[in-house]
């Protein structure tokens, strides 16, 4: 409910603009403002979640004993 009335608030704002004009206004820059601080949250968020990964790859088990690792024949398929 409280949407619609602050909707309902920016209308008049919208009447003293000149008709032939098209202008984004007061609610343009409003919802603007709302995603580019939902972005910054959760660029934020997920930078956080990041720098606590801590990924190890295993190592290759054929790596390390030694031999060479064996290249797939192409004749045999």
């Amino acid at each position: 409910m409280s949407l619609s009335l602050a909707l309902t608030q920016f209308v008049p704002l919208a009447k003293e603009v000149d008709e032939n004009k098209v202008t984004p206004g007061v609610l343009g820059f409003i919802v603007f403002a709302v995603m580019a601080l939902a972005v910054w949250g959760l660029m934020k968020s997920m930078n956080k979640r990041m720098q606590n990964v801590d990924f190890e790859e295993a190592p290759d088990p054929k790596a390390q004993s030694g031999t060479p690792p064996t290249a797939p024949n192409p004749r045999h398929n």
